[in-house]
């Protein structure tokens, strides 16, 4: 059979060169065999990787390679012709040479002498033939290694002469200083590495001053809206915030780029509790004051001053992070709308006073919504450090204890986990078919410390029989469930606690005074005195603990508060989804939304703290009240805009009656005014062009740790008041964690300042900003920051963040950051950074894009990328619009790495040779080049804004065509139906895969050392394609040589193989003896892995309904699958007897 060879486009230039080379050879020879180091060996040992004794490597390799042919053909003829060879030159020894005379004359008896004689010719023809081919192989070799000498030479020479130039001319390489506001001022020439400090300069300020981020109400295109969901007003964001505004611009700016009118809308609310607690914090460790000693005025003047700092500190973030935000539509949440929102709800129905049990903060000495609460769940015992404690507080335990029971009738033993509320016991349920307690239906038991008398009810919702004892202490004021069941059996109400968290005078003298968890141990004492203790056990428990403090939340009945009737509104929000009127995603978040609206509560929105909206309601106060009996009367209470209209409103009411008003010292709960966010942002309760325009909204996106609590209020509020859904979509992102997988927050002192990873930091200015941060010394802690950046963090900038972060969004609810990562992609923008300063190159000062490609006449490689380039282009328009962020990402870093990079650019280099034979293919490489990376670049920008900006200006801009000024507002890249060539791209993967498996056949140490490989085509379709891209294949895989063989042909001795697929293994001939072992190892492991294969699908097509569910297209598929796998190891089997006969013969 015919063998087809490619050499490396570098053979044959050597061949034509040799003259002129010849004379670097010996020097080469000469500073080896001397050990040396220096003139041109030491540079033609650096080429091939090796020491200064390497340079004659290549040369001897092919003398050894040939001289092993040459005596592997000469044994074969020896043993043929036996005595003949006696007539050859080589030299025999003493003892040979008598057997050798009569094996000589054995033979002559046998052989005719002519026919001996044609034949000893025949074979010193063949012998002199053997030696002028090793001879010409030994002169090529010196060539190629002449030729590389003098290729490596002209190399660093070329590249001390570009740094000469480059120190020369430094100001080319430096940008110049750009006025604010001004279209950012571009070196002449790129520097040599990217910087994201200075790539980052000026763009923002640009974008910004030239209205990129508006949106038009009047515009015809269609609207996408998102409203930013509040950030954290109590300081600076943290990395958490970062994602959200990475997944929300990227968004923004890939809708806008699509053509739609898209709104991205800025909201900071100053009612936020968190703001109030950190001023708090502050006036106390630095001035060693609270709020009640400077009064309500001081103390908002103090918050307004601190917000100030702060605010400022967010939005500089926001602008750093790339948020294309619409300034011009920047909201501070209006106490108007506030109000106007209070007052319309009330008279609604919808809103009302009463007394019931509310979430307490002792710390903060106010009211929280559920949202603020985290949930703790323990398995066993756990000892938790609890604000205002010197020691950790025991918790995890059930405490059983006895109650007395009256006329003697002996005891009644219950169980708690807070043995504190038993002081605020006012009942003890058992379930009414629980024969043990059937006689003391009824009865009363007797409180051991005060005295009162307990009855003993029947409540069959509240009682388990078979839990602990089956008879429950009831304490309404200070658990929910037993709420209920004081509210369903008109049970007293005792509230035993203070607002900071100590026994009240209702909680018995023998206690008053003592903080909560202090009066447990004491509790326990006295029981015990008493007889009544009767054990501790461990138990799991769920532990409500505020976001806020870190504190215990206690469950506590205060006065009459405010709350929203939620039961009507809730049925809105469970038929919004149900009908997909609103879509949540992912779509798992669903049964949450239904299992949380079906079992809603009303909502507390009364608040005990000074900042933020007051409750827009006066109390109507007359002369002859009691002190007593102020706001007692929920009759009395008047709801209004303002306090004229609640004093037209008294005079109605009360005609001819003296009265004061006094306005609700409380204000409203954050998460009410959050709540109005899609609406109040957009000029509600005015009708306005805005409103009208964009909502209701596109989309809400918030994180996995925002509760479904908060969407649910918008649309329930959002529905009531504005007559629809306020947003479409509903995307929940994973919330983020450190690398140990803690939730990032500022209590564990792991959270991360975006800023920190774009700037950089060294350790010691991580340690020094988290003291001076807002945390009490007591939060700090500085170990950890020790061990998880021990040499700081590294520069990282803006886009590598972005792009790390929404990459990390494919993990389901959490995200374990690892700041390596983004480290990482740091690395990659320098990868996209050369890959234009190559272009740039290439293209020349002069050149001109064309206006569409001329896909006839470009050459395969360029066919490949472009339809590559398609292919992805479609999968990240697909997953953006499925909000696959992390698929999107990853679409879009294949082709730029993989493919782009690692493939196309190195296929195309050589064309760039200054030879006419490839001016065709240098001019649509360049065409295809600039389209690739226009393209390529739009479609990064959303993720990367900063970087795609820089290098979009610096492409040659088409003559013929208006471009955009900015790549924000270019078109993103849509699908080219003439680029699509699916064939060409399952060519192109069987080629890169026998790139890779050549690869991973050379030596670590010999990874740049190009040797001789072989190609076994099993059928013509595989023999064309390899043929095809035969040069490619040596170009890539950095060989000297390609041979394709057939499965008639034999396979060259010492050679790696590596199965491709059933069609196709390629060989790497070796330096040095074949590791047969090793070989053996490798087709071994290749086999368990086909083999692992092959039984999945098999199962699959086993399984029970196979064949009648699956879908034709599906099994045919398997069918095919099943068939390759097969076919591979057929060849595996194969390698396995040809390895093993060489193995033999040996």
């Amino acid at each position: 059979m015919t063998r087809t060879v490619f050499w490396s486009t570098n053979s044959a230039r050597q061949m034509a060169h040799s003259a002129a080379l010849a004379c670097l050879v010996p020097a080469a020879k000469d500073t080896s065999a001397g050990g040396g180091s220096g003139g041109s060996a030491s540079v033609i040992g650096s080429f091939f990787g090796s020491s200064t004794a390497a340079p004659m490597a290549a040369p001897r390799c092919l003398a050894r390679r040939c001289r092993r042919s040459r005596v592997e053909k000469q044994s074969k003829q020896e043993a043929a012709f036996g005595g003949a060879l006696a007539q050859t030159n080589r030299p025999l020894s003493m003892e040979m040479q008598p057997k050798l005379h009569g094996l000589e004359k054995a033979l002559e008896k046998q052989l005719d002498k002519k026919k001996l004689e044609r034949k000893l010719k025949k074979h010193q023809k063949a012998r002199e033939k053997e030696e002028k081919r090793l001879k010409a192989k030994q002169k090529e070799a010196a060539m190629f290694q002449a030729q590389a000498a003098l290729y490596v030479l002209k190399k660093a020479e070329k590249k001390h002469r570009e740094k000469v130039v480059e120190d020369e001319n430094s100001e080319d390489f430096i940008d110049q200083e750009t006025p604010n506001g001004q279209k950012k001022l571009l070196a002449p020439q790129m520097a040599e590495q990217y910087s994201p400090r200075m790539v980052e300069k000026s763009w923002y300020a640009w974008w910004e001053s030239s209205g990129f981020f508006g949106a038009d109400s009047a515009s015809t295109k269609p609207p996408f809206v998102i409203v930013m969901p509040p950030p954290n007003a109590a300081g600076a964001l943290h990395i958490g915030h970062a994602l959200t505004v990475a997944i929300e611009d990227a968004l923004i700016r890939w809708r806008r780029m699509s053509g739609y009118n898209a709104l991205w809308v800025p909201w900071v609310d100053h009612a936020d509790i968190a703001t109030q607690f950190v001023v708090e914090r502050k006036l106390m460790r630095e001035r060693n004051l609270t709020r009640h000693d400077i009064g309500p005025e001081n103390f908002v003047s103090e918050v307004l001053k601190w917000k100030e700092q702060y605010g400022g500190t967010i939005f500089n973030q926001l602008r750093r992070l790339g948020a294309s935000l619409d300034w011009s539509r920047e909201v501070l949440q209006r106490s108007n709308a506030v109000t106007e929102a209070f007052v319309r709800l009330y008279k609604a129905g919808l809103i009302f006073r009463d007394y019931r049990l509310v979430n307490w903060d002792c710390t903060l000495l106010t009211s929280i919504s559920d949202i603020e609460v985290d949930h703790i769940d323990l398995k066993e015992e756990t000892m938790l450090k609890i604000p205002g404690y010197a020691t950790p507080i025991q918790f995890g335990v059930l405490i059983s204890f006895a109650y007395p029971l009256e006329e003697g009738l002996g005891e009644i033993v219950v169980a708690t986990t807070r043995i504190e509320t038993m002081l605020g016991d006012t009942a003890i349920a058992v379930h009414p078919e629980d024969k043990r307690y059937q006689h003391l239906h009824g009865r009363y038991a007797v409180h051991p410390f005060n005295g009162r008398k307990l009855k003993i009810i029947c409540d069959a919702e509240m009682v388990y029989p078979t839990f602990s004892t089956g008879a429950v202490k009831i304490a309404p004021a200070h658990d929910p469930n037993d709420f209920e069941v004081g509210r369903r059996n008109n049970l007293q109400f005792i509230n035993i606690f203070t607002d900071d968290g100590k026994i009240n005078s209702n909680g018995c003298a023998q206690f008053e005074g003592m903080p909560r968890f202090t009066a447990r141990v004491c509790i326990i004492e006295a029981l015990k005195a008493k007889g009544l203790y009767k054990g501790t056990k461990k138990t799991e428990m769920s532990l409500g603990i505020c976001s806020r403090s870190n504190d215990v939340v206690e469950p506590m009945i205060k006065s009459t508060q405010w709350f929203v009737n939620c039961n009507t509104m809730a049925k809105v929000g469970l038929d919004a989804v149900r009908s997909k009127k609103i879509e949540i995603i992912p779509q798992q978040y669903e049964q949450d939304w239904y299992r949380w609206l079906e079992n809603i509560c009303d909502w507390c929105v009364s608040r005990q703290h000074w900042w933020g909206h007051r409750v827009p309601a006066w109390y109507v106060a007359f002369e002859d009240d009691q002190a007593k009996t102020l706001a007692s009367d929920n009759d009395r209470w008047i709801v209004a805009k303002n306090e004229s209209a609640a004093n037209l409103e008294a005079q109605k009411r009360y005609p001819g009656k003296k009265f004061l008003l006094n306005q609700d010292p409380g204000v409203l709960d954050t998460w009410f005014s959050f709540a109005l966010l899609p609406l109040t942002v957009l000029g509600w309760p005015d009708d306005t062009a805005d409103l009208r325009t964009f909502y209701p909204t596109s989309m809400l996106e918030a994180g996995l740790d925002i509760p479904l609590f908060w969407v649910a209020q918008m649309v329930m509020i959002g529905t009531q008041l504005g007559g629809d859904v306020p947003f479409q979509k509903v995307y929940l992102h994973p919330f983020i964690c450190d690398t140990h997988g803690r939730k990032m927050c500022k209590s564990l002192s792991n959270a991360i300042d975006p800023l920190e990873v774009i700037n950089g930091m060294t350790l010691k200015s991580l340690v020094k900003r988290q003291k001076e941060g807002n945390l009490d010394p007591d939060e700090l802690n500085i170990e950890r920051k020790l061990k998880d950046y021990p040499d700081g963090i590294a520069e990282c900038g803006t886009d590598a963040l972005r792009f790390a972060l929404i990459s990390y969004t494919s993990q389901s609810d959490r995200i374990n950051l690892d700041i390596k990562r983004v480290v990482g992609y740091r690395k990659w923008c320098n990868k996209l950074w050369n890959a234009i300063r190559f272009a740039m190159g290439k293209l020349g000062d002069n050149y001109s894009p064309p206006a569409t490609v001329d896909m006839s006449i470009i050459p395969p490689i360029c066919k490949w990328i472009l339809s590559a380039l398609n292919k992805a282009t479609g999968k990240t328009v697909t997953s953006l619009e499925a909000y696959k962020f992390s698929d999107a990402t990853s679409a879009i870093y294949s082709w730029w790495q993989y493919q782009l990079c690692d493939v196309f650019i190195e296929a195309i280099k050589p064309y760039f040779n200054e030879t006419q034979e490839f001016e065709s293919a240098r001019s649509a490489s360049r065409d295809t080049l600039w389209v690739c990376l226009d393209t390529g670049l739009r479609l990064l920008h959303p993720f990367m804004p900063y970087l795609t900006e820089e290098l979009w200006q610096r492409l040659p801009q088409p003559k013929y065509s208006c471009r955009r000024d900015s790549i924000m507002i270019a078109e993103y890249p849509s699908l080219v139906e003439e680029w699509t060539n699916d064939g060409l791209e399952n060519e192109m993967d069987i080629v890169l895969d026998a790139v890779n498996k050549i690869r991973s056949l050379k030596a670590p140490t010999g990874r740049n050392e190009r040797r001789p490989a072989f190609a076994l085509c099993r059928g013509q379709d595989i023999t064309a394609t390899i043929q095809c891209h035969q040069s490619l294949i040596v170009s890539l895989s950095s060989i000297s040589l390609l041979e394709i063989l057939t499965e008639n042909d034999e396979i060259p001795a010492d050679c790696a193989i590596a199965i491709v697929n059933k069609d196709l293994s390629v060989y790497l001939e070796l330096q040095g003896a074949l590791n047969s072992e090793a070989e053996r190892e490798k087709l071994r492991k290749k086999r368990d892995e086909i083999q692992m294969l092959q039984h999945s699908v098999t199962r699959k097509m086993d399984a029970s309904g196979y064949r009648e569910k699956a879908p034709q297209s599906v099994q045919q598929e398997d069918i095919r699958t099943l068939a390759a796998l097969l076919g591979q190891l057929e060849v595996i089997t194969e390698a396995e007897k040809k390895l093993d006969a060489k193995t033999d013969n040996n």
